[in-house]
Parts: structure tokens; sequence; C-alpha cells
């Protein structure tokens, strides 16, 4: 199930209907406040939220999301007419998992939807299979979702946390901007780079002095070398 908040009656008419229509179960809602008492009763697998809102604006929803323990790690696409590079790492750097400014091609977003789903379904076989990963005070365990620096928990959104056991598999190994948004998020677009780049920055923030550890490589792309 897909929650969409969106303002405009023409787009959201047409956004729930084209997925509806596809096979995407999906329900939208003209007020923060009318998707708020939705979520109350039941969680999607995914949120499309505009940013220009009445009552509340998409980005105080998207923050109230990410600090929530029942729906921080719902996966959230931005769909937007501020479509700034400014705005898009506001909201990237708030959390947000995909943006898209308006207009948009439906195609394209069925299929940054679709990448989204498959990213974030459920696969526990996988993960359990995943090794712990200790370097220097960083711990990661992907069966548990757990990060933590020295003795301090780390929390993280699941887009940064899977780029961090991306680059923790192929330790040592330089994984380029289009091989982490093609295995992280899905898909791979001309111009969509920076998408990387926002992430990786939040997630060296959130990593305290672990940070340090993934390496930029000039050019090309990220990395977490094989010494400490």
């Amino acid at each position: 199930m897909i929650y969409l908040v969106e303002d405009d009656n023409n787009i959201r008419e047409l956004v729930v209907y084209t997925l509806n229509n596809t096979g995407i179960d999906t329900v939208g809602f003209e007020r923060p406040s009318q998707f708020w008492q939705a979520i109350e009763q039941a969680r999607p697998d995914l949120i499309l939220l505009d940013i220009m809102l009445p009552e509340e604006d998409g980005l105080q929803i998207l923050k109230k999301l990410r600090a929530s323990d029942d729906n921080r790690n719902i996966p959230i696409m931005m769909l937007t007419a501020k479509g700034s590079e400014y705005d898009k790492v506001i909201g990237l750097d708030m959390g947000a998992d995909d943006y898209m400014p308006k207009p948009f091609g439906m195609m394209e977003l069925i299929a940054r939807i679709k990448a989204l789903l498959r990213r974030t379904e459920k696969k526990p076989a996988a993960t359990t299979a995943r090794k712990d990963y200790r370097i220097g005070e960083l711990y990661v365990c992907p069966a548990s979702h757990t990060v933590k620096v020295g003795d301090e928990d780390i929390v993280l959104t699941l887009k940064e946390f899977d780029m961090l056991c991306l680059l923790l598999e192929n330790r040592g190994i330089v994984m380029s901007r289009d091989q982490i948004l093609t295995k992280v998020w899905g898909y791979s677009f001309d111009g969509e780079s920076r998408t990387v780049d926002v992430h990786i920055r939040t997630l060296r923030q959130k990593l305290l002095q672990a940070g340090d550890l993934i390496e930029t490589i000039r050019g090309v792309g990220y990395k977490i070398g094989e010494r400490v």
C-alpha cells in the first residue's frame, strides 16, 4: 500500500488512478491531518510526499516520520514543484529516500517506486546470512540493523544503512556513484549522482569519528579502505 499526500487534486487523482491501474494499491490524501489519521490505523509500504501543503509542509511531516520509532523506516519519496538542487539536498538530508521534481513522467515515477519497493522488501534469509562488521570503533550487524560507534547507538535511514553495508561488503574496492545508485536505489539516471553524495555526507556525520572510514575517490566514487 502506498500513501500519497498531495493537495493538488489533478495530480493526486492522476497518480492514484495510474498506480492503482498498474497493480500498486494507492490512497491519496489532500491534507496532512487525513494522512496522520490513516497512518495510525495502518502503515503503508511507501509514502509519496509533497512539500507545499496546507496545515504543515512536507519537510515537517518527513521530520516527524523519521523521528518516530514506528515509522522511521518507511521509504519516502518527495514529489514537489520545488526542484532546485538546494531543496533536493534539504529533503535528502532530512531522510527522504528519493526525490522527483514536478512535472514528472508517470512511467519514470512508476519505475522509481518499484525500484524503491524492491530495495525495501524484507528478505530475512538474505539478511541473516550477512556477517557482522567491526572496523575500529564501528560495529554493524545487518541481521539486527544495528550500528554502533564505540558505545553509542547510531540511527540511520534505510538508504544510509544499505550504503554503509554495501561499502563494507566491498571493503577496499572503490564503488562508483552509478554502482551505488544501481545497488542501493535500484536504478541509475543521468544527473542523479548528487543523491549519493548527499547520503554519503549525512552518513559520515552520523557515524561521528568513524565517518572518516569512508574515503572519497575523486572523480570515481567512495570506498571503505582495508586498513583502519
